[in-house]
């Protein structure tokens, strides 16, 4: 056995594709797992509210393909997020949460990925701040009746850009089911505006990253950066995760009308596996 587990982004794929197709692609590109994506858009949301019927259909594909889901990336928070001045939205968000920690309980993820946002299309402010923490505080309670692991992605704006950032919330709450699953890419960005270099930021995760998302970024730049053209030191991040015990990574990347997504996703995994190599041998 290897001594790391390799996934990949759901949202890697065509959206056409069933569950059972994606997972199918992600075993052909060899990758190990499959992180399942919770955005915004409705049609996504409505995956929350699916019967047992649907539910267990998940798991057989899982069975049938030798692929798990072990991960899921909750972003649609982004346009509910729990932090909200306005009541109607930040219980939507809540009911997203909840049922987010459901869906993953009933199919087997261990670890929900939350976007580290108490607001994301309106500003920030102090009592966005005390609702989001107040209500993260409700969501780990949810979370620790059913087992699941909460985990902050570090964002790309200000709130939570760092693992510093987002280590201040997981001391505050305390709890083993409130942990940090950085983004590689966005805390090297955040590493130039604050001058702190990506080692030392994930270091003051130590015993708290649960996993680790391996994204490309520019300067100033998060999205739909081929591999290996942007500035992310891929081989010194996941040697820092690795010598604090991380095992766990997510490829992220993203589908974007390309003919060709089975080759770029092949590629996708030999670049992260010869990064992976660097440390894991």
């Amino acid at each position: 056995m290897r001594a790391y587990s390799l996934g990949l982004y759901e949202k890697s794929m065509p959206n056409n594709l069933t569950i059972g197709e994606k997972l199918r692609e992600t075993r052909k590109a060899g990758f190990d797992f499959m992180e399942i994506s919770i955005d915004e858009t409705e049609e996504k949301l409505e995956r929350l509210k699916w019967d047992s019927g649907k539910k267990q259909e998940i798991v057989q594909e899982m069975w049938k393909t030798g692929t798990k889901i072990f991960t899921m990336c909750l972003s649609g928070h982004r346009k509910y997020p729990i932090g909200s001045e306005d009541k109607k939205t930040r219980d939507r968000g809540m009911e997203i949460m909840s049922d987010a920690i459901s869906f993953a309980a009933d199919i087997g993820v261990r670890i929900i990925q939350i976007a580290g946002y108490d607001e994301y299309y309106k500003p920030s402010n102090n009592n966005t701040r005390k609702l989001f923490f107040d209500n993260l505080r409700q969501s780990v309670k949810i979370a620790s009746q059913k087992g699941v692991i909460l985990a902050f992605e570090t964002m790309e704006t200000e709130f939570m850009n760092t693992v510093e950032k987002a280590m201040w919330y997981v001391n505050a709450v305390n709890s083993p089911y409130l942990q940090v699953y950085p983004d590689l890419g966005n805390i090297t960005n955040a590493s130039l505006l604050y001058g702190c270099p990506v080692s030392e930021d994930l270091k003051k995760g130590r015993g708290h990253i649960a996993a680790m998302h391996l994204k490309e970024t520019a300067p100033g730049k998060f999205r739909e950066i081929p591999y290996g053209t942007g500035h992310v030191d891929f081989a010194e991040g996941i040697k820092t995760a690795g010598e604090m015990g991380v095992n766990l990574y997510v490829g992220e990347f993203w589908y974007v009308g390309n003919d060709d997504w089975r080759e770029q996703l092949k590629s996708a995994n030999v670049f992260l596996k010869s990064q992976l190599s660097e440390y894991y041998g």
